[in-house]
């Protein structure tokens, strides 16, 4: 935080003004109170920013993202992930976050592009569902914006595996009956009960 190139010269106008009027006596307390003053609003600004930095360091933002929903027959197009702190394989939809500004359609396009290289057409938001979880021992929030969606080219359905461009992961097609049935864990929770009630 800087100073103000004003403030030395105002203090300084303040001082003698009452010293002129009041004698010397009234300026020394006027300098004390001033000074105090400024420190204790420095003292405020430092304390404040540094409880701000210790809770935004704990990670209690609440993340925006937007996944899609895309279907072969019975299965669906999952990443495959892994917590070795829980000793967990997980299974989740494709998608990224929204970026400020950004409209969610867009941005599982945009994601889309980014992860595989692939266009897509988006179709309509089947669910909003909230998700807090533990993943690697770190607590995390996301509201979870899930919308059908299918590949422009249908050449990419012939693909039994992708390479994830921006990650060093793999999507696949996983039938759904391993989700329903609890064989596999498809996050984000809610999300096997959701597709359930819609078929």
């Amino acid at each position: 935080m800087g100073v103000s190139p004003w403030a030395v010269p105002a203090f300084g106008i303040v001082v003698v003004a009452l010293a002129g009027v009041f004698g010397g006596g009234w300026a020394l307390v006027a300098a004390g109170v001033l000074f105090a003053g400024g420190v204790g609003v420095l003292g405020w600004v430092l304390l404040r920013e540094r409880r701000v930095d210790s809770v935004g360091g704990m990670g209690s933002t609440i993340r925006p993202i937007v996944l899609g929903v895309i279907w072969r027959g019975d299965a669906l197009l999952v990443f495959e992930g892994r917590d070795e702190l829980k000793d967990e394989t997980f299974y989740r939809p494709l998608g990224g976050g929204i970026e400020f500004g950004e409209v969610s359609q867009d941005a599982l396009r945009r994601e889309f592009v980014e992860e595989l290289a692939a266009d897509l057409t988006v179709g309509e938001r089947i669910g909003v569902l909230e998700n807090v979880y533990v993943w690697r021992g770190r607590q995390g929030h996301e509201i979870a914006f899930l919308f059908d969606a299918a590949f422009s080219d249908p050449g990419l359905y012939d693909r039994d595996e992708f390479k994830i461009l921006d990650d060093d992961a793999t999507a696949r097609w996983v039938d759904f009956a391993d989700f329903r049935d609890g064989r596999k864990i498809l996050y984000p929770r809610g999300l096997t009960e959701l597709l359930s009630s819609e078929q």
